[in-house]
């Protein structure tokens, strides 16, 4: 009876009364024990409702039903396919919206419905994977700020494709735990690919040398994230880069002649399609293997003297690691290389001679870098435990009291005090009262273990001391 009359008041009253009319209908539904008939009827005007002129009706619905398990199905969906204004808290907190739905909406919507969506908790994979399609770069930034959303590898990569030139959706990736390796080489590549369009746009370098820097700084990139991964990973990546086309005899001589061993011997399970154990034998051991291993992993013969004398300079030197967590090319390796290439090649225009003397001069340059670094550290330490020594006070030859005495005191009369109180035979007893106890000290040690000066010269020695001794180790 009361819901009917409800129907026929709410024909003509305002706006804003319609909705908060509404909202206190939408309750009694979830929570008043209404009896069935009640409880069809007040449905019935709640559905016909959602055809109200004013958004404030269904503004009221949808903050009632939003998060609500128990909500009508079908009331749902319709403020689900509402405005964003209305639709909004729907599609972020409902439990009724089924995963078609949702990638319908993601489909379909606008940025805001998107970003709406985003933010759920406990997005289902195929609903993420949409977003990562065609989600909105908003929408995609709060999909990866969602901490209970899992991505999918094929969705990471899709990311990076379509928004890895924004670097706010580059840094909100790199923060996440256990980034495929591919992912982290696809931003690598976006990275240095920007860089590289900025300063040719800028008229700084040629595209064509643009192009070669970007190639080079992949390739770096390329053994350090290398080195940062292992086992299965490691095999996924060489894997992708097979796929992609970027896996060649110089990315491979690269790796090796920076003392990445893995990286190589991946590439050459890859490609070779050999096991492991099999194919660290016939790298590492004597006799053709090795050469006959590169011919079947597809290398270029003109080739084959570059990576025999590289693997014979490994085996004498060892395996060097990497400084920092990232990896180098050994200078002293790439012109031992170099040299034996040079003394068998017939052409000192050979690519392959051209490609080892820019491993030279680069790995040349990296080693000036990293002494100048060491230098300028050491310097600035010196400077350091130099300033701290300055700044200490010197040791005085002097005591205060021999300051005071040496002042004009020609008209100060020192005359003897009789004594405040009658001398004790025990020397040990004090029994004289003051008022002034309280603040007389009677350690004998007070000075020195109060004494603020004396405590600051002792840091600074210390410090000093710590810094000579990191100086020379």
């Amino acid at each position: 009876m009361i819901v009917r009359q409800f129907i026929s008041w709410v024909r003509t009253a305002p706006a804003g009364e319609r909705a908060g009319a509404t909202r206190a209908l939408a309750r009694a539904w979830l929570i008043s024990d209404l009896s069935q008939d009640d409880r069809i009827a007040a449905e019935g005007a709640l559905l016909m409702l959602l055809d109200d002129a004013s958004p404030l009706v269904r503004q009221a619905m949808s903050e009632v039903f939003a998060a609500e398990p128990d909500a009508p199905p079908a009331i749902v969906a319709a403020l689900a396919a509402d405005q964003p204004d209305i639709a909004l808290p729907v599609l972020e907190f409902s439990p009724l919206l089924l995963d078609a739905d949702l990638v319908d909406l993601v489909a379909t919507g606008c940025p805001q419905v998107q970003c709406a969506i985003a933010r759920r908790a406990e997005l289902p994979v195929s609903v993420a994977a949409a977003l990562a399609e065609v989600g909105d770069a908003a929408a995609v930034l709060e999909l990866i700020e969602n901490p209970d959303v899992t991505l999918a590898p094929f969705s990471l990569e899709r990311i990076v494709e379509r928004h890895g030139d924004l670097a706010v959706i580059r840094e909100q990736l790199l923060q996440q735990d256990n980034l495929p390796a591919p992912v982290r080489l696809a931003l690598a590549n976006k990275v240095s690919a920007t860089l590289a369009r900025f300063a040719a746009a800028r008229d700084w370098i040629t595209p064509d040398r643009a192009d070669r820097l970007k190639a080079e700084a992949t390739e770096r990139s390329l053994l350090d994230i290398a080195s940062l991964s292992h086992g299965e990973e490691l095999a996924d990546l060489v894997h992708h880069l097979r796929q992609s086309g970027q896996l060649n005899a110089g990315l491979v001589l690269r790796a090796l002649l920076s003392g990445n061993a893995s990286l190589f011997e991946a590439a050459l399970v890859e490609l070779s399609g050999l096991p492991q154990r099999r194919v660290a034998a016939l790298a590492y051991g004597r006799g053709a293997g090795l050469d006959a291993l590169l011919v079947k992993a597809g290398f270029p013969a003109s080739t084959v003297p570059a990576f025999r004398a590289a693997v014979a300079a490994i085996l004498e030197v060892g395996f060097i690691d990497t400084q920092d967590g990232v990896t180098r090319l050994q200078r002293r390796m790439v012109e031992r290389v170099l040299t034996q290439c040079e003394s068998e090649a017939t052409s000192m225009h050979d690519p392959l001679l051209v490609l080892l003397r820019r491993f030279a001069v680069e790995a040349a340059r990296e080693d000036a870098r990293l002494f100048c670094d060491e230098t300028a550290t050491q310097i600035d330490a010196q400077r350091f435990v130099q300033m701290i020594e300055d700044s200490a006070p010197a040791e005085d030859d002097y005591s205060y009291d021999d300051e005071m005495m040496d002042e004009d005191d020609e008209d100060i009369v020192f005359v003897e005090s009789p004594p405040l109180a009658p001398l004790l035979e025990d020397e040990n007893e004090f029994t004289y009262e003051s008022e002034f106890d309280d603040y007389a000290p009677l350690d004998e040690n007070y000075v020195a273990s109060n004494d603020e000066y004396a405590v600051i010269d002792g840091l600074d020695a210390e410090i000093a001391q710590i810094v000579r001794e990191r100086i020379a180790a």
